[in-house]
């Protein structure tokens, strides 16, 4: 596999590039922003929201969720989705660091 094994990067680089390419889709980003404007929903309440089929949207939860920036709970015969708040914040820490930084550069 060569250079871009895991293994050569740190804990957090393989976190944040993990959280990131979960990201990397726009149905997923729209599900993100549903997520914060609803609090918490089932896959049901997204279907009716996208216009994408419920197999697709249940694909788009289980990747955010293997990232870590959501989290379920089974509440009777569904599962009730809501954002990692803790994943949003290590996010933030990240992205704030690099701005930061650039603040100081001349570039």
């Amino acid at each position: 596999m060569g250079a871009t094994k895991t293994d050569h990067f740190t804990d957090r680089q393989n976190s944040i590039a993990t959280m990131i390419k979960a990201l990397g889709h726009p149905a997923r980003i729209a599900i993100i922003e549903y997520l914060i404007k609803v609090d918490t929903c089932i896959c049901g309440d997204i279907v009716n929201e996208l216009p994408l089929a419920q197999p697709t949207i249940s694909q788009h939860l289980k990747e955010l969720k293997n990232a870590g920036l959501i989290k379920g709970s089974i509440e009777g015969n569904s599962i009730c989705y809501c954002i990692d708040k803790k994943a949003i914040e290590k996010l933030q820490d990240y992205f704030g660091n690099i701005s930061l930084k650039l603040e100081k550069k001349n570039c």
